[in-house]
């Protein structure tokens, strides 16, 4: 797991192919100074948008270039690793397995770990909760930090779940594919978009919403010894940490109320010459 079985090289076709991709969001990244420069941190952040996920991306792609040369990990469900090509280069990243020992693993590394408890439970919701805040009740992330000793660090994105139109987590079709059983899911998203219409897990086109994504500081119970099998204590931390989370989410979305028409305002705005004036067009 040593940093040095993955590309640290910022300039390398494959960071260049990821930087171009989430620059069609036209992301902005704040308060990456709460990221320690080195050391074991636990970066949380909320889901979105099922498998096109551009604040994954984004929030990563931010914590290398504040660690250059220190370990920085992401997470990824076995069914991502297991695809052809696919999972061999984001391995090559720095992306594990999405479960304890391995983020643990990283942990003891000295590395950045990057999770999103949620996990597909929320980045599937539906499009009508993209301004929630949905961790699905799930405190394994608490009890690793309180283990380990390291500070927990939330990234907190908006946007990117504008950007599709999740109709419904489809739980029940889930329950009769018994996807739980075999891949871990307990969802099976219906979604509305092009080029398929309403479809069950095909990926549409994502539209080009603005994402933001601000770096907290470290969470105050983080820095506090704790027992991490004390339940009222791990219950009372998850709630706290979901209440600065939605806070902060409230606040990038009062800023950015339409990211869908902030990001096509910003490609407009990139036009050359006076083709970046049709950005004005866009209310």
């Amino acid at each position: 797991m040593r940093e040095t079985e993955h590309i640290r090289d910022l300039d390398h076709p494959l960071f260049k192919a990821a930087r171009a991709y989430t620059n069609y969001f036209t992301p902005t990244v704040t308060g990456v100074e709460n990221l320690p420069t080195s050391g074991p941190a636990l970066v949380i952040g909320n889901h979105s948008s099922i498998y096109w996920m551009p604040e994954v991306w984004i929030t990563y792609m931010a914590m290398l270039e504040r660690r250059p040369d220190e370990p920085s990990f992401g997470v990824a469900h076995d069914v991502v690793l297991g695809v052809p090509y696919i999972g061999d280069a984001i391995r090559r990243f720095g992306v594990i397995p999405a479960n304890r020992d391995a983020a643990a693993a990283g942990l003891k590394d000295g590395g950045a770990v990057l999770v999103y408890p949620g996990g597909d439970w929320e980045a599937c919701r539906p499009w009508t909760d993209r301004a929630k805040i949905d961790l699905a009740g799930r405190k394994g992330f608490i009890r690793l930090a309180l283990e380990m000793g390291v500070p927990v660090i939330p990234a907190v994105a908006n946007g990117g779940h504008d950007s599709i139109f999740v109709l419904s987590r489809g739980e029940r079709s889930a329950r009769l594919l018994q996807l739980d059983k075999l891949f871990r899911a307990k969802v099976f998203p219906y979604t509305l978009g092009v080029p398929f219409g309403v479809a069950p897990v095909v990926p549409q086109v994502p539209l080009p919403a603005t994402v933001d994504v601000s770096f907290l500081p470290a969470l105050d119970w983080s820095t506090q010894p704790g027992d991490p099998a004390d339940t009222d204590l791990v219950e009372s931390y998850y709630a706290r940490t979901v209440e600065v989370m939605q806070t902060e989410l409230d606040r990038l979305r009062a800023e950015t109320p339409r990211p869908v028409a902030t990001g096509i305002k910003n490609h407009l705005a990139d036009l050359p010459g006076p083709l970046s004036a049709l950005a004005a067009l866009v209310p």
